[in-house]
């Protein structure tokens, strides 16, 4: 219930996130684009839900910490002038002087979040959650006092997040509102932004996060934009333009791509498969592949320029040596000084997995429909994992959000190629320390 002294908090909010606070449904479902405004909005509901004496008020995330990082500075600072008490850092816990709390859970601990009774609460990013932390905890802790909720989100495929906003659509039971809007309505982002976004994403990226569009419907290839007629092209080697190694560290096979970027273009001009190998024989294939007899490019002035991607696992010691691979490619290449010029460009950690493929998806095929990438015919194992990787079916039947390696010879090579576009064409600026995304 909305209080009369709650006017002030109320102005803060755009025309677009007020038709949701306005709309009395007991059940609400915002779907929107990413900077919308989802979480202001959910910080003044439960503010203002919080001012019923005695009230229970619950803000629940996918994981505890993302709880914490998100709102629980914020919700301070709204809250700071009706504390009852100091906030309860351990539990992230609210005292107000109303005699209601405001509290902070995450759905990765079921145990927190059971055996309570609710006024209100929001559950954010709910296409994240198990769908039972609804319909087995939160649902029935609301019966009791018969509380809200507010379900906020970007879409993630058409899973019981979908199924949500569908049945609230639907307005078969009045108890439910849904509501649909785009990063652009929500006026928070500028258009320009936006209008960069759109070249830079891939379609199905693009639409999901900024259109608020549930894509994805029995897509399951991981590298979808991926056309054989497209993306194959003779292209060859620049003797006047760097040229960079990326590999991904699996013993069977140990897979590498030789990599060219041309201005805006990404030139995939070769690759190397070695079965049941090690770190050492991937500098000799390289080595190898380098060979004038193999007339795979031509002459270049020495040294040659070489920038080296690949797998932040290489960092980790192997089990049956002491250094470490991109310790051993240092030391191999130590001997080849004045005929090639190393630069190593490996974060500290991979990229998350789906970074790392939405960066993949985007050069192959923006929302704009710019593609910039092209791959050489003999990327013939490449190739393959364009077409066959997907991601892997959970026992529901849906699209997961893992890719699917039952195939030992799949993954490899696009994990390579990914590991060089997201350090090259990053969707997401580098943050923290030694994010600087080289090996020194």
């Amino acid at each position: 219930m909305r209080t009369s002294n709650s006017r002030e908090h109320v102005l803060g909010l755009h025309s677009a996130q007020l038709v949701v606070y306005n709309n009395p449904a007991r059940f609400r479902v915002l779907v929107a684009g990413r900077r919308f405004g989802k979480t202001q909005l959910a910080l003044i509901e439960m503010f203002i839900a919080a001012q019923k004496k005695g009230a229970t008020v619950w803000y629940i995330a996918p994981s505890y910490r993302q709880a914490k990082a998100i709102v629980w500075n914020r919700l301070k600072k709204i809250t700071r002038p009706y504390w009852a008490k100091l906030p309860t850092e351990t539990d992230l816990t609210i005292h107000l002087t109303f005699g209601s709390t405001i509290s902070l859970r995450g759905a990765d601990r079921p145990d927190s979040i059971r055996g309570n009774g609710l006024d209100f609460a929001v559950l954010d990013e709910f296409a994240s959650m198990h769908a039972e932390v609804w319909t087995e905890v939160i649902r029935p802790a609301l019966s009791d006092r018969k509380g809200r909720a507010l379900f906020i989100g970007t879409p993630k495929g058409r899973n019981h997040f979908f199924d949500l906003y569908e049945y609230a659509k639907s307005k078969v039971d009045p108890d439910w509102a849904a509501f649909q809007f785009t990063t652009a309505q929500g006026g928070i982002v500028d258009l320009a932004e936006i209008q960069s976004a759109a070249k830079q994403l891939d379609s199905q990226t693009f639409l999901q996060e900024y259109e608020a569009q549930f894509t994805g419907v029995g897509q399951t290839r991981v590298y979808y934009p991926f056309n054989r007629d497209t993306h194959v092209k003779p292209i060859a080697f620049d003797p006047m333009r760097p040229l960079a190694w990326t590999l991904d560290f699996n013993v069977n096979p140990m897979s590498m791509l030789l990599i060219q970027r041309v201005e805006d273009m990404v030139h995939v001009l070769d690759e190397i498969v070695l079965k049941n190998s090690n770190t050492t024989e991937a500098c000799k294939a390289f080595l190898d592949w380098l060979s004038p007899e193999h007339k795979r490019i031509p002459a270049y002035q020495r040294p040659l320029p070489l920038r080296i991607y690949g797998d932040a696992s290489g960092h980790a010691d192997h089990t049956s040596a002491s250094a470490t691979d991109w310790t051993l490619i240092r030391h191999f290449f130590s001997h080849y000084k004045g005929q090639i010029e190393l630069s190593f460009h490996v974060n500290n950690v991979n990229p998350l997995v789906r970074d790392r493929v939405n960066c993949v998806n985007s050069r192959l095929e923006s929302y704009l429909g710019d593609i910039r990438v092209a791959i050489h015919p003999r990327c013939t194992e490449l190739m393959r994992d364009l077409e066959k990787v997907v991601w892997k079916i959970e026992p529901n039947g849906r699209t997961g959000t893992e890719i699917d390696k039952s195939d030992p010879m799949r993954t490899h090579l696009s994990d390579a190629l990914g590991y060089y576009l997201a350090q090259e064409f990053p969707l997401r600026p580098p943050a923290g320390p030694n994010s600087s995304g080289r090996v020194v």
